[in-house]
């Protein structure tokens, strides 16, 4: 039960600082199998916290990094990444995330949103050299995996080299819809460096969603997003309404041409949409 996880999180004390890393391989583990309960990742999985212009500063762990308290008001600044998968007609795939969710319960947003990780390998840290050729495997390994964990989505549908990182935008949002933010140790909230993946597979992909993680899902064209973005009964992710006021028409205009040149990239920038 939502209230159970709740007092669960707030019994905990948030860890006092950051932990600096000290290696690529430094605690590595097995790989990530997603097992537990949300409360259980949001204390096991550790985020990667960045600086300003994307310089990793240490870990932490997600509960660490999410919370919107007093002494960090805007929560702890850490890598993410955003997946719009499409279909080969060129729909969209949203999700709506599960209502047991303690970050941001209930609110449509785009295919994929959460965290590279650190501490496992094959590694999710992306290299400065990395993110500057546009290759982020990092951010790339990590999509894959929660592309199955969230959506069941079979890793070899979606491989590494189909994927389009377009650039990065800086955001931060305060978690406005979770119920009983006091009690389950928030507020909580969203502080970014959010890696922006776009990927059409070469093959038809079939999803089996994690009613863990999700509670529906939709292919939609782009009008119909523009109806359901315009349902004042649906509520919508802060990062998902910045990227398609800002970003997303210009790069699903000619969608091909986004995910299969360089016309809509860009490595250099670090946009800042707060």
């Amino acid at each position: 039960a939502r209230g159970l996880v709740a007092r669960t999180l707030h019994s905990r004390a948030s860890p006092p600082f950051a932990k600096k890393l000290t290696g690529r391989n430094s605690m590595a583990t097995a790989a990530w199998d997603g097992s537990g309960t949300q409360e259980d990742l949001m204390y096991r999985d550790e985020c990667i916290l960045v600086d300003e212009r994307d310089n990793i500063v240490g870990h932490d762990s997600k509960y660490a990094s999410h919370r919107f308290i007093p002494e960090q008001p805007r929560g702890l600044l850490h890598r993410a990444f955003s997946v719009f998968l499409f279909s080969a007609d060129d729909k969209l795939l949203l999700q709506q995330r599960a209502s047991a969710k303690i970050t941001f319960p209930s609110l449509w947003t785009n295919t994929c949103c959460s965290h590279p990780l650190y501490g496992y390998e094959p590694t999710e840290v992306d290299t400065p050299e990395g993110i500057a050729d546009g290759s982020v495997l990092g951010a790339k390994r990590a999509a894959v995996r929660k592309l199955r964990h969230e959506l069941g989505v079979d890793p070899e549908s979606v491989p590494l080299d189909q994927f389009r990182y377009l650039t990065r935008l800086h955001y931060c949002a305060a978690d406005e819809f979770a119920e009983n933010q006091s009690v389950s140790g928030g507020p909580w909230g969203e502080h970014e460096m959010d890696y922006i993946l776009f990927i059409k597979p070469r093959t038809p992909v079939t999803i089996a969603p994690n009613p863990e993680e999700v509670d529906d899902t939709r292919w939609v064209t782009r009008e119909e997003l523009r109806e359901m973005m315009a349902d004042p009964a649906l509520r919508w992710s802060p990062w998902f309404r910045i990227i398609c006021d800002r970003f997303l028409d210009k790069w699903w205009t000619n969608l091909d041409e986004t995910i299969g040149t360089d016309t809509h990239v860009d490595l250099g920038t670090i946009h800042e949409v707060m």
